[in-house]
């Protein structure tokens, strides 16, 4: 019976191309079901034989925890180096933007605490 393995759900496809290349590279079998047209459904990525999936759910957690310790040193990295914007930073490159959200969110604010004033 098949077994859910992987979401696709807001993964980068640089992400989704490394995972289908491990899981083929350790012959797992699996297959890939689509995202929908309309956004309604993520695309996934699915096991024929679910006697495989503690095996690829251990495969998978591995490479994620690489990931992620490869993408915070890239970021420690950046930061030690000048390369993260603040919030000021980003007030500067663009003050019409931020000026517009923040009247979002004070309106937004105004509009969920107005009724218990009232």
């Amino acid at each position: 019976m098949a077994e859910r393995l992987f979401s696709l759900a807001g993964v980068p496809e640089d992400e989704a191309a490394e995972v289908r290349a491990l899981l083929t590279r350790e012959s797992i079998d699996f297959y890939e079901t689509p995202p929908s047209k309309w956004g309604i459904s993520s695309g996934m990525i699915w096991l024929h034989d679910d006697s495989q999936l503690e095996r690829a759910k251990a495969l998978l957690a591995d490479y994620q925890a690489t990931r992620f310790a490869e993408a915070r040193a890239r970021y420690l990295e950046d930061k030690a180096q000048g390369r993260v914007d603040t919030l000021f930073q980003r007030f500067l490159r663009n003050p019409i933007q931020f000026f517009f959200y923040l009247a979002i969110v004070i309106l937004l604010l105004y509009l969920s605490i107005r009724p218990f004033h009232l």
